[in-house]
């Protein structure tokens, strides 16, 4: 019997609607369900940054509080001309304007060249502070992070303890060690040299070097290094260096901040993947190769951040200069934040005081943003433009 055949149904289901793309391309969905995917993504996302903010209000309210709310009443009181005695957000408030600023900027004056000596001084410490206390901190990181070294804990803890000591009390012992019949006097005498008196010499130490090479006469300086002048100062005054004084402030400052930064290296280096030095070593490279194209590449990131640390910290340099000097010998000593502490605590110039505070401020901004800048990831960023432009 011949079969019958029954024609097939097509049933055709229900189907969003589907937009066409390009030839060649799949066709899509609707949009429907994508905006709803995208309402409910975006709501999501909404949640999760009220939740976010929620947790840090606490944190964000203390530091509004106790740090943006300050900022801003000494930025207020930088504008004015006030003793410290009555409400400098009274309708009484003798406000000055831009007067500070310019005082110690613009004007001719006492106020102008105190400012300028505490610049160069900071300028001094921090050119001769940063690199050195980098630089032992670093050696001292690499020496501790050796594998076979012996009593790597009992130096660790030797080399850090420097930096838990109060600063106060270590400025005082080494008052007492570089007194003129101190201790590091009489071991320069065992070797027949005759140690300076170390906090009442104000010349400078690159004007004596001149002097010795006969280059200079650091008493009489003459010509264009004593005729032209720099903010009260000439350039002779701004070329001479750190006084001895300041030569032991900065010591001070290298020894008890060296073990801080130690640790913070210290941690980077045992980071470092240990395959990289077993490859470098299979390529036959020696140290100074393995440090210089293996360690410190992989460190940029802490040496940026410890050289941004110092900046910060020795441009804010006080408890030192306030217990061993207080800017004697001469002024040579004198620093920034000593100076606007000095200005208002002494003085009763605190509109003054808090100017000098907002200048320094503005000055380790923008040194911090050069320092970023020098230190960025120039191979980087090259090779990315290079594909990019092969791209195009």
């Amino acid at each position: 019997m011949p079969l019958r055949t029954t024609p097939r149904r097509t049933v055709r289901a229900s189907r969003a609607p589907r937009t066409t793309g390009a030839p060649g391309e799949p066709d899509t969905p609707g949009a429907a369900g994508t905006a709803a995917k995208g309402r409910a993504s975006r709501a999501a996302l909404r949640g999760e940054n009220a939740w976010g903010w929620f947790f840090v209000s606490p944190m964000v309210i203390v530091l509004s509080l106790f740090l943006v709310l300050p900022i801003l009443m000494a930025l207020w009181v930088s504008l004015l001309h006030w003793e410290g005695q009555s409400n400098p957000f009274s309708a009484d408030a003798d406000f000055v304007g831009l007067d500070n600023y310019r005082t110690l900027l613009t004007q001719d004056g006492l106020d102008r060249t105190l400012f300028a000596t505490a610049l160069r001084n900071n300028a001094y410490f921090v050119v001769l502070t940063v690199p050195l206390q980098t630089g032992l901190a670093l050696a001292l990181a690499l020496i501790v992070n050796q594998k076979m070294l012996r009593g790597r804990g009992a130096l660790r803890t030797t080399f850090f303890f420097p930096s838990v000591t109060s600063s106060i009390a270590v400025s005082t012992v080494f008052l007492f060690l570089f007194q003129g019949s101190g201790a590091v006097n009489s071991l320069l005498s065992w070797i027949g040299v005759k140690g300076p008196n170390w906090f009442a010499d104000p010349r400078g130490v690159l004007s004596l070097l001149l002097g010795a090479l006969g280059v200079v006469d650091p008493d009489h300086p003459a010509g264009m290094l004593a005729e032209h002048t720099t903010m009260g100062l000439s350039w002779f005054e701004w070329l001479s260096g750190p006084s001895i004084a300041m030569c032991t402030i900065i010591l001070l400052s290298v020894w008890t901040t060296s073990g801080t930064f130690m640790l913070i290296f210290l941690a980077a280096l045992q980071d470092i993947p240990r395959e990289l030095e077993e490859a470098a070593a299979l390529e036959g490279v020696n140290r100074r190769q393995l440090l210089r194209y293996v360690t410190l590449p992989a460190l940029r990131p802490v040496l940026f951040l410890v050289l941004t640390l110092g900046l910060i910290a020795t441009w804010q340099v006080f408890d030192q200069v306030y217990v061993m000097g207080q800017g004697a010998p001469g002024n040579t000593t004198l620093t920034p934040a000593f100076l606007s502490y000095s200005a208002g605590f002494d003085n009763a110039d605190f509109g003054q005081g808090s100017a000098i505070a907002f200048i320094l401020l503005a000055l380790i901004l923008c040194l911090t943003a050069f320092q970023r800048w020098a230190l960025r990831e120039r191979g980087a960023r090259t090779r990315g433009n290079r594909r990019t432009r092969r791209n195009r």
